[in-house]
């Protein structure tokens, strides 16, 4: 605020700090990738760099020096970069070039799909279409960003900006994975289509994390972002908005956008219909209250549904069910019965069921893509791969998930406090892995954290625990993260608590840890030793709790959702076994015409364990 006078050494100060700004940012990337290029020089290149490369492309190598993908990060940058020393110019062309790439390869797919017959062909590569333009959006979001770089927020930007690289390249996986058990050469005409394209984006996330990296070792007044205080809410929710959200239960006091009702007591009776007066890109809040009804519809709210609320009457009378399933010819990220792209989305009170049965394989409930995304009091309900933590920052409280194999699973940088884990039976002689997160670089900043949760099984599992053993989870990528923390483990996790992928697969670089957990499946003894399961430090810890990890202050708080941005303690007196009559809403309600809602008593065509890599 400004009080009508500036005094001299004020107004000093200030122009000191606004002239340093520019010039610290461009010195911390050079002083990074120099400082990582002499860090790695090994004597060989000294004739070079005793005059014989021009000082653009000595930027150029300085600039890919931390890249994995060395050469094109320098073929890149040297043909497009007019020959700039500028470091941040650098940066801004290797983003524009990522761009270019994507944009080549999305067009490249729609020429492979009009010379396609196989359906499963067709549908991966339209599937490739629409991720690659998420992955551009993802690019550009970054490059404006860098655009506009102000100094306090240097270290909120960077955060944002991996999160946003890290989503790229789950976007540009999922393309590809989409591509097995197609016909033709297709999957492998779009690998070499997208090489470049893949190469560039995981260039930027390595400079990035550098810059990030650079940033956390100096301490500089006013750099650090403000977190928000305990009593704020974001700036971009509305009052009427925040009255819906901090209700505790009713929302009689506050009326919403839109009621959808299938007794015809609201706007709409489905909320596909709703969806259709959903204003784009707003900026506040637009609510709808789902009531209950078990909604037999497939749901997308798509990229441009941005600060979209849904709110249900409880996760057992506000049902959204379906039954898309990988057996019957469709990708896994094609299944899910409600797809959640737009960013600032909210949940609360709704069941999200896919019934396709244990039989039908993957069959996605829900799939998340939506940055800054939050589900409170929801359940997630399927057998294999049930809920799809795609990507972003997502947190859940006090939500139920449901399922029998990976059945959570994705690359999202995902926190779940205080929910229920449910194990189901799975077809015969299954073993049930929990978790499965896809991290593909060591760089990006995501992970599966779970807090105060508790891990359970249904009555008919417990039945065939002995041979449907059950897992914390297993490493879906390289560099899987996985941390489980004040968490209650029943006994029936088997001892080993993780199970491998395949052989060696990811063993030395996955991130698994558990943290003072409790029950009698909580001993850390009898434990797999890989290299890559830790053991944290008490300050380590803190880095994964929600304030830290996912940046909850900011966007969680102030919701109307319970949140404890710190570590939650555990539930000592947890049930491992959930009452019958309460497991799986909406299961029980109805099942898919062609049988696939109950599980076959037929040996499982995969044996006892799904196939070595998922098929998106």
């Amino acid at each position: 605020m400004s009080y009508g006078y500036d005094d001299d050494s004020k107004r000093k100060k200030r122009y000191v700090i606004i002239s340093i700004s520019s010039v610290l940012l461009i010195s911390m990337v050079v002083a990074v990738t120099v400082g990582v290029n002499l860090n790695k020089h090994d004597g060989k290149g000294d004739s070079e760099s005793n005059g014989q490369i021009t000082a653009s492309v000595k930027a150029v190598k300085d600039i890919c020096a931390p890249t994995d993908y060395k050469k094109t990060c320098e073929y890149s940058l040297i043909k497009n970069g007019n020959n700039t020393t500028d470091p941040m110019e650098l940066v801004k062309t290797a983003f524009s070039v990522t761009m270019k790439q994507i944009t080549d390869a999305a067009k490249k797919s729609q020429t492979i799909i009009d010379l396609q017959k196989d359906p499963r062909t067709r549908m991966a590569l339209d599937q490739c279409k629409e991720l690659m333009d998420y992955a551009l959006g993802e690019l550009s979001n970054s490059f404006e960003e860098l655009g506009k770089l102000e100094f306090h927020k240097l270290d909120e930007v960077l955060i944002n900006l991996r999160i946003w690289l890290s989503a790229a390249i789950s976007h540009e996986e999922t393309c590809l994975e989409g591509f097995q058990g197609t016909q033709g050469n297709a999957g492998e005409t779009m690998k070499k289509a997208l090489k470049t394209a893949i190469e560039l984006t995981h260039n930027g996330l390595a400079i990035i994390s550098e810059m990030s990296n650079f940033v956390g070792q100096i301490d500089i007044p006013g750099l650090n972002s403000r977190r928000l205080l305990a009593q704020e809410i974001p700036s971009w929710v509305d009052q009427r908005g925040r009255r819906l959200l901090q209700a505790a239960s009713e929302y009689s006091d506050a009326k919403p956008d839109i009621v959808v009702a299938q007794d015809g007591s609201g706007q709409y009776a489905t909320i596909n219909d709703a969806l259709k007066h959903v204003p784009k890109k707003k900026n506040t809040t637009f609510v709808v209250h789902i009531k209950a009804g078990i909604y037999k519809e497939y749901v997308q709210v798509n990229k441009s549904m941005t600060h979209l609320v849904f709110i249900g009457d409880g996760p057992e009378k506000t049902i959204i069910s379906g039954s898309k399933n990988y057996k019957d010819g469709i990708t896994t990220y094609r299944t899910a019965t409600v797809a959640i792209v737009g960013d600032y989305f909210i949940a609360k009170n709704i069941g999200f069921v896919n019934t396709a049965g244990a039989i039908k394989h993957q069959a996605v409930a829900i799939r998340v893509q939506s940055d800054e995304s939050i589900f409170f009091n929801c359940r997630f309900d399927g057998y294999q791969d049930t809920l799809y933590a795609h990507s972003h920052r997502q947190f859940y409280r006090d939500c139920t998930i449901s399922g029998t194999i990976d059945f959570l699973f994705g690359d999202a940088a995902a926190v779940f406090q205080n929910c229920t884990l449910l194990v189901r039976k799975p077809l015969p002689n299954q073993a049930c892995p929990i978790t499965a997160h896809g991290r593909k670089d060591v760089r990006e900043s995501t992970g599966f954290v779970f807090q105060g949760c508790t891990i359970a099984g249904e009555p008919d599992y417990l039945a065939v625990k002995e041979t449907s053993k059950a897992y914390l989870g297993r490493p879906w990528k390289e560099y899987s993260r996985t941390i489980i923390m004040n968490t209650f483990i029943p006994d029936f996790i088997q001892p080993q608590g993780w199970q491998p992928w395949l052989g060696n697969f990811g063993l030395d670089t996955l991130f698994y840890s558990e943290v003072q957990n409790t029950g009698p499946g909580a001993a850390l003894a009898n434990r797999v030793t890989w290299p890559g399961i830790k053991t944290l430090s008490n300050e380590e810890i803190l880095k994964f709790t929600p304030d830290q990890y996912i940046q909850g202050d900011v966007w969680v708080h102030g919701k109307g959702v319970p949140y404890t941005p710190g570590l939650l303690a555990a539930n000592p007196n947890a049930a491992t076994t959930i009452p019958s009559n309460s497991a799986a809403p909406g299961f029980s309600s109805f099942t898919d015409t062609s049988g696939a809602g109950s599980v076959s008593p037929a040996a499982s065509p995969q044996g006892s364990i799904k196939m070595v890599s998922k098929s998106n």
